[in-house]
Parts: C-alpha cells; structure tokens; sequence
C-alpha cells in the first residue's frame, strides 16, 4: 500500500467517511491567503479527497490584493464575512494563530460550511491514529501509534509526534516540533519551529511554547514558555 493511500485512507476512515461514498469534484476553498495560506494552497494541489482531485477554487481573505502579482491561477474569492458556502464546497483554514483560526472556523461553519482534511501523501501514519476534521498535515511528519488528532489541528513539516499522544482542537504544531510519547497539547495551544515536548508532558489550554524551546514540566494553561529548559516569559513575540 503506497503512502499516499495509507494517508487518505486513515483520514478517511477517522472522520467515519467511506471512500466510496462520494467521489464527485469539489471546490476546495482556503481561508486566509497570506504565508500559510500559499503553503496550503501548495499542500492541496498535492493531496486528494477519497481519491478524487480537488478543484481549488480560492481564497478566502480580507485583502483583496493579497496575491497580486504573485502569479497564483487562482482568486481571492472575498473575506470569509462575505461569503456564502455552496454544496460542493469543501474548507480549510490556513490561519496559524489558533485563536483567530478558531473565529474564522466558527464563521463558516454557522453558515453550514464543511470543513476536510488535507494530510501529505508523504505523512506516516501508524495503526490506530484517529483525526477529528479540518486536519492539516505537511510533507514528512510521522504519527505514531495511538495518537488522538482533534478537530483543526495544524501540523507543519517534519514534525513526529510520538505514541499515546493526544493534539486538542485548534493546537498548531510548527516545523520540527517534537511531541514524545503521552504528551497531551490542550486546545489551542501553539509551538515554534524545532520545539520540543518530552515524554508525558502536558501543554494547557491557550499555551505556547517558543522555538527551539525544551519542555521538561508541565506549561500551565494560557503560559508562554522559551528556552531550554523552558521557562515562563511575558508574551511570544
């Protein structure tokens, strides 16, 4: 079974979907289209939808401008405000702040969007993974065995996340973090590029661990934590 299969297949399989329910062509639509959102836009054109090709249809974004002169085939379609979800229209939201992921999630769904997953091709998946929906997953990440993915996580590349470990709604994982074995990240939470969590570790609700931070304890909840080992400062950035 190739990568690109075990991927689709475990996502398919976690959101309770079988793949051959629907394979009509839908229209992918990507909330914010700024840095993360042209890394998306790439991640998309990459994957499939139970085996079926997305129609990227566009951005959604406050700026109208944001892409121009950036050679993208593809609109800024309008602000998420604006717009209204058709049948056939699939969401992802490409907005690393978890907080104002979370807003701009919530926006559409009231109006009755739905929200997929977009999981590389190149992801390892190890058995008995379940994701939640609205699942971002870059090239290169390993998931091992009896990890829990909630629902609108972000992992970014070349992150392993270790065994029994367990990523709240809305957590963001940069670059090459490292999660050992047992961590639990609450909701929301937030890590820089090449953090790392040891084993058996908890991240609080609203927390945030700075780059090329070691985590050794516990962060406590809405706590901003850096360097190695990692302790508390006032703000992140």
């Amino acid at each position: 079974m190739s990568a690109a299969k075990s991927a689709v297949e475990s996502a398919v399989e976690s959101a309770g979907m079988s793949s051959s329910l629907d394979t009509s062509l839908k229209r992918l639509i990507i909330i914010g289209a700024r840095n993360l959102g042209r890394e998306i836009y790439s991640l998309a054109t990459q994957c499939t939808e139970n085996g079926t090709e997305w129609e990227i249809a566009g951005f959604l974004d406050e700026r109208k401008d944001t892409l121009e002169g950036a050679g993208y085939d593809v609109p800024v379609l309008g602000t998420a405000e604006a717009y209204e979800p058709r049948k056939e229209d699939r969401f992802v939201c490409a907005i690393g702040d978890p907080a104002y992921k979370k807003k701009y999630v919530e926006m559409i769904r009231a109006k009755g969007g739905i929200f997929t997953n977009l999981i590389h091709p190149t992801t390892i998946i190890n058995v008995h993974v379940r994701f939640g929906v609205g699942v971002i997953v870059q090239p290169f990440c390993l998931i091992s065995n009896d990890v829990r993915i909630d629902d609108f996580v972000t992992i970014q590349a070349n992150t392993t996340i270790g065994h029994d470990a367990h990523c709240m709604e809305y957590c963001h994982l940069s670059a090459y973090t490292f999660l050992g074995g047992f961590v639990k990240m609450g909701r929301a939470t937030f890590t820089g590029t090449r953090a790392t969590v040891l084993p058996k570790m908890s991240a609080g609700d609203h927390s945030k661990v700075g780059a090329n931070s070691l985590v050794v304890r516990d962060v406590p909840p809405g706590e901003n934590v850096f360097g190695s080992p990692a302790a508390r400062i006032k703000s992140m950035g």
